[in-house]
């Protein structure tokens, strides 16, 4: 169903949608991040893009005409029985949700998905995973892009049919590195950093 959709979408340029999602968290900070990623992966790969920002309302919007979703946030997450069919329904139909924590979502999120996936856990992917050496090479996983309490960064998964479906890192932050320089006011190479690693989640989607 999706690869359909996301064939025609915008005459073959990829997009990313951010699901919009209730509860209070600020789903919508940092609007630059998708435009600049976009951007990079065209630069760097034959992927074409269209850099814009685009958010879809998980009760209300159209998931489905998206191949990718991107979520982040510092606060709560509630997603109701609706959403969370609408959500399983998209997952389990070839779309693919990257969450980030952007410090303080964690607990709201980690509650939530088990009203899309009762019966799955989030599991921690290995350094040897495909999604951390298919375009750029990650030996170590995920990158440590903005420092919250100290803690490791992780990165964890949900599979389908042994498809990867939804990506959650923690502790790692690397969707900051996305955004325009004077946000964060990263260096220079933890943003291309960020940025590459960035372009192994849209091409491990796209692969898969």
């Amino acid at each position: 169903m999706l690869s359909t959709i996301a064939a025609a979408q915008d005459e073959g340029k990829f997009k990313i949608a951010r699901l919009k999602y209730n509860g209070g968290g600020d789903w919508y900070n940092d609007p630059s991040e998708e435009v600049n990623l976009l951007k990079f992966i065209a630069q760097n790969t034959n992927i074409k893009t269209k850099p814009v920002y685009e958010f879809v309302d998980l009760t209300s919007g159209n998931i489905f005409a998206y191949p990718f979703l991107f979520m982040t946030g510092h606060g709560n997450v509630v997603f109701s029985d609706s959403d969370a069919k609408k959500l399983r329904a998209y997952l389990e139909n070839g779309g693919f949700l990257y969450v980030d924590d952007d410090y303080g979502l964690d607990k709201a999120f980690r509650r939530e998905i088990k009203k899309v996936f009762p019966e799955k856990d989030l599991i921690e992917l290995p350094f040897s995973y495909g999604l951390y050496h298919c375009f750029y090479d990650f030996p170590s996983g995920v990158p440590k892009t903005h420092e919250h309490d100290g803690k490791p960064p992780q990165g964890f998964g949900i599979f389908v049919n042994g498809r990867l479906c939804v990506y959650y890192t923690y502790e790692s932050n690397p969707s900051d590195g996305w955004t325009d320089p004077e946000v964060h006011k990263d260096p220079p190479q933890k943003r291309e950093e960020a940025l590459k690693f960035g372009t192994n989640l849209i091409v491990w989607a796209l692969m898969n």
